[in-house]
């Protein structure tokens, strides 16, 4: 009977692994579709061809279309959708107030560099569990920025992930 129950904890702990690593597997499959289909849209135009330009339009579409619906899935199985939940049942723990910043907005992306004072202390979220965002590691840190929140590897000055609306 031990063992039995052993087994089933064991199961039930591996299982969400492997399907978060095969989302993140279709994830990078479709990106390189994305590429791949990029390239052929391309060759379509070098080509002037109306009907292969309009074939690879429809394709890159279909692609573009593919690698959002894999990174919503998964985003899914990650839990990175679990503070839209419970922001809903608690609207007033989201609610704007009065902040403002003395620069303008910036849709920042993964992958850039910004300056420190972005992520000064003056916008840092100190307690990003209170709206359910995902544990930082190191030398990351939540800020607010308008109305999204942006982890910054404060090391580098990297943007890590962006909630876009968040606060909306």
């Amino acid at each position: 009977m031990k063992k039995l129950i052993l087994f089933g904890l064991l199961a039930a702990s591996v299982a969400p692994v492997a399907a978060s690593a095969q989302s993140q597997a279709e994830v990078r499959r479709s990106q390189r579709e994305v590429r791949e289909e990029r390239f052929e849209l391309e060759q379509a135009y070098r080509s002037g061809d109306p009907r292969r330009i309009r074939r690879e339009r429809d394709d890159l579409r279909d692609a573009k279309q593919e690698l959002r619906e894999d990174v919503r899935d998964r985003n899914r199985a990650w839990g990175r959708d679990d503070w839209r939940a419970y922001r809903a049942g608690h609207p007033a723990l989201y609610a704007r107030g009065g902040w403002g910043a003395p620069f303008r907005y910036t849709a920042f992306r993964p992958g850039i560099r910004i300056a420190p004072v972005y992520y000064g202390p003056r916008y840092v979220i100190v307690d990003p569990w209170r709206y359910r965002l995902p544990p930082v590691r190191g030398y990351q840190q939540w800020v607010r920025h308008y109305d999204d929140v942006v982890l910054v590897d404060t090391r580098r000055g990297l943007v890590v992930d962006v909630y876009r609306g968040f606060w909306r």
